[in-house]
């Protein structure tokens, strides 16, 4: 459902992403993760056609963004990581206008909206301003607008960042009937816990590269560590030799200058 073949985005003579290739299928909830200014959002973004590729080739549901843009971007759902809300159009107002940039008919838009703010739990606020909606509110009427045209992928940036554990889970549980329904979710995050427990592949990406690829038991021996929580096999594979090293500082105690540069030599 998401291909990237050969993927390169540059700035000048900086390389953001370096020859990336990666395919998710249909029905995975997909993880992607990285440090902070690894390439994420970058690739989310190039995924989504928002941004074009240095290099390289992606398809989404079979149709090459460079040849069948538009046709590519029908099936999409994208929940950037900062959103734009309209917040002086209520709820309603805000999906038929979303219903109305992917020239949905009338009826269809007013049947999804009421079952979308149902099932988000904001069907009590279908009339108020979104200026009065708190932030988990304004998360949840992302979501809800990313599904209104039914898209075959979901691609998402920190889905559950101002999420309170009970919308979380709801989530979560949203994720997982689509991908059981046959879609896909290609989700970024940084809480590695939720990766965990709600993805069946994870890619790590470090320096515009992808580092591994493959489920918790694939990436732990791939790390060769014996550690089953995915934090410790995150940090494993894109910490390496660092970690180590504060690993046995930690295991010191807390000691003097003279112990500090014995354990990292070089300052």
């Amino acid at each position: 459902m998401i291909e990237l073949e050969g993927v390169t985005k540059k700035y000048g003579s900086f390389v953001a992403i370096d020859n990336i290739t990666l395919k998710v299928e249909r029905g995975e909830l997909f993880g992607f993760l990285g440090p902070n200014g690894a390439g994420k959002t970058t690739t989310i973004k190039m995924i989504a056609g928002l941004l074009q590729p240095t290099a390289g080739k992606i398809r989404v549901a079979g149709y090459d963004l460079q040849t069948h843009p538009e046709e590519a971007k029908r099936r999409l759902g994208l929940i950037p990581d900062r959103p734009f809300l309209y917040e002086k159009l209520t709820a309603d107002e805000f999906l038929a206008f979303i219903g109305g940039l992917w020239e949905l008919p009338e009826r269809v838009v007013a049947e999804r909206t009421g079952m979308l703010l149902e099932l988000f739990e904001l069907l009590d606020w279908r009339s108020e301003l979104i200026e009065s909606f708190s932030h988990g509110m304004r998360q949840k009427l992302i979501l809800a607008g990313a599904l209104l045209h039914e898209p075959e992928v979901i691609v998402v940036d920190e889905p559950m960042v101002g999420l309170d554990p009970k919308s979380i889970r709801l989530v979560k549980d949203i994720f997982r009937k689509l991908c059981a329904e046959g879609k896909t979710v290609f989700m970024s995050t940084h809480t590695l816990s939720i990766a965990e427990e709600t993805c069946t592949r994870v890619a790590i990406i470090q320096d515009g590269r992808i580092r591994a690829v493959g489920t918790l038991e694939e990436l732990r021996r791939l790390s060769k560590t014996s550690r089953t929580h995915l934090e410790s096999i995150f940090l494993e594979l894109t910490a390496g030799e660092k970690m180590k090293k504060i690993d046995l500082w930690n295991s010191a105690g807390s000691r003097d200058q003279k112990h500090l540069n014995r354990y990292f030599p070089g300052g």
